[in-house]
């Protein structure tokens, strides 16, 4: 009877193993890129139990150049996904896509020019050839026009490749701070990174963008994400190794060196624990903020107020449940 009472006892801590291990809700964030150091806070919380924590079986799927991360969030393969940026997310909306906004980690946007080491300023740029990507002319390039009298003459396409940049002494590139200014300087050219945020370009970055039937129907396990999301960052930022050894699982191109590079700078330029992250929390937007950024594409003609508005494109209540200071 022992025994028998014994295997019983067993049997029922079994069954509770396997519902502990499997009790967590599957939840899908698509990045906008390969694995990197600007995707790793979403990392750390997976490497560091945060998301279970909250009760979520979290996959992180990698994005790419070719990869249109949108299409494949309505197609049911991702529950959110990583806009590069919030305005990107209204453009989308005001096209018909029910994306809404739930939080943006990076409170400045890490999008430079990189010019050469004589050039000192924007308005040193005007004349100069400046690869930009096509996406980009439909969103920051704007703003430098109007704010730098810049030309669409000098436009030359941007294919994610440095060399051309490297090679031409009057070339100025598109980039992110944490990016491309580290390849540009290990291929031991002396450049210098120019940051929009720094000249008054408000938008933000690294984005919790899902579909509203997303929202409707998985209220609990969005809020879970982000407040896991936003201590996953905290939690990055203190120490990255957990994260990072998941980045280089899957992009094993990534370096230590380029992971170390990209940290200091995420840290030094304030981009997580700036603007409203040290009073209201990591994540947070702000309603005014936004409303100069949908201002930007009004004026622009970027999106249609008669399809969109900034009520419908964004949801605030999950950041502010959120709460994780830096």
């Amino acid at each position: 009877m022992k025994t028998s009472f014994t295997r019983s006892l067993l049997a029922i801590a079994g069954i509770a193993l396997a519902c502990s291990a499997h009790g967590e809700e599957k939840f899908t964030y698509m990045t906008n890129w390969y694995a990197q150091a600007e995707h790793g806070g979403f990392y750390q919380a997976v490497a560091t139990g945060i998301y279970k924590k909250y009760g979520l079986d979290v996959t992180i799927k990698m994005g790419g150049p070719q990869v249109n991360v949108m299409q494949l969030m309505a197609a049911g393969q991702a529950d959110c996904i990583m806009g590069s940026s919030d305005l990107q997310m209204v453009i989308a909306r005001s096209s018909g896509v029910p994306v809404t906004t739930v939080a943006a980690v990076f409170q400045k946007d890490p999008q430079v020019l990189i010019s050469h080491d004589d050039v000192n300023s924007f308005e040193e740029m005007k004349g100069k050839t400046i690869l930009i990507a096509p996406s980009a002319q439909r969103g920051y390039w704007l703003w430098l026009k109007q704010k730098y009298g810049f030309e669409d003459s000098q436009l030359r396409p941007y294919t994610f490749n440095i060399q051309p940049f490297v090679a031409d002494k009057n070339a100025v590139q598109q980039g992110y701070l944490t990016s491309e200014t580290f390849a540009i300087q290990k291929a031991g050219v002396k450049a210098k990174a120019h940051l929009f945020a720094d000249k008054g370009w408000t938008s933000y970055a690294t984005t919790v963008s899902c579909m509203d039937e997303t929202i409707k129907t998985r209220n609990k396990a969005v809020g879970a994400f982000v407040k896991a999301t936003m201590e996953g960052w905290k939690s990055y930022l203190a120490d990255p190794a957990p994260g990072n050894a998941l980045i280089k699982k899957d992009n094993p191109s990534m370096s230590d060196e380029q992971l170390a590079y990209s940290v200091a700078k995420l840290k030094e330029m304030g981009i997580v624990t700036g603007g409203d992250a040290p009073r209201l929390g990591i994540g947070m937007m702000n309603e005014q903020r936004i409303a100069t950024n949908f201002k930007f594409l009004v004026d622009n003609k970027l999106v249609d107020p008669a399809k969109v508005t900034p009520a419908a494109a964004y949801d605030f209540a999950f950041i502010k449940d959120a709460k994780v200071m830096p």
